[in-house]
């Protein structure tokens, strides 16, 4: 059984009298195990795609299924747990929380999940170690470099131990160097551990880290084909 398969997911907006369909008809099974670079020019639907896949939305018409799990039939609150326990978030931007320490922002999804202070820590600290970040567990974001922002998010979204690992421009806001070092952590986090990796690029070399890259073009699935590496 497939980890995510989308059946004819169609996204529509509405605006006024004026319709736009940011998703028109698409169809896409990732396997458990897969890394999957999401590529596409801006409104091509990429984004939308992964909100949805993100339970952050939903489709207006279609069908998505996350690890045998029919979304649409969740309430928000129980879109809210399936995030949680099985969807990992990395962003451009990092997203950490300024006056909190490397640690503390990595509890943060544990928190939310009603896990006990000690086994947070714990946790955390594991995470942290795992991404190369031990003994920087009490730095404050200010602290790092961005690419031990990044890892510090990184650390936030396995956490969990989610199965999936959404990334938005991950390496967007790093220089080159630390780009190809975050896309190693990634791969080895993808081939060591197993965790599906969706990630949003608009760079080919990036995208080449990945095992399969798919497009979009006007709100629909144009290509879909296996990496290079």
């Amino acid at each position: 059984m497939a980890l995510i398969d989308v059946k004819d997911i169609t996204k529509v907006y509405r605006l006024g009298d004026t319709e736009l369909r940011a998703l028109d008809t698409i169809n896409l099974t990732i396997d458990s195990g897969d890394f999957v670079a999401v590529m596409g020019p801006s409104g091509s639907g990429k984004s939308t795609f992964m909100n949805i896949l993100g339970c952050l939305d939903k489709p207006t018409s279609g069908a998505y299924v996350l690890d045998g799990i029919d979304t649409a039939r969740l309430s928000r609150d129980e879109l809210a747990s399936i995030r949680n326990k099985k969807i990992g978030f990395i962003f451009q931007g990092f997203n950490l929380l300024s006056r909190t320490t490397a640690i503390e922002n990595c509890e943060l999804p544990m928190l939310y999940a009603g896990i006990g202070v000690d086994e947070r820590g714990r946790k955390a600290l594991a995470a942290l170690k795992s991404v190369g970040l031990e003994g920087r567990q009490h730095h404050m974001p200010n602290q790092l470099s961005g690419g031990q922002q990044q890892r510090v998010a990184i650390a936030r979204a396995l956490v969990n131990g989610t199965p999936i690992i959404l990334a938005d421009e991950p390496t967007g806001n790093l220089d080159s160097k630390t780009s190809v070092e975050i896309m190693e952590l990634l791969v080895k986090l993808n081939n060591d551990s197993g965790i599906t990796i969706m990630l949003v690029t608009h760079e080919h070399d990036i995208a080449a880290f990945a095992k399969r890259t798919i497009r979009f073009r006007d709100g629909r699935l144009v290509s879909d084909e296996a990496g290079t590496k």
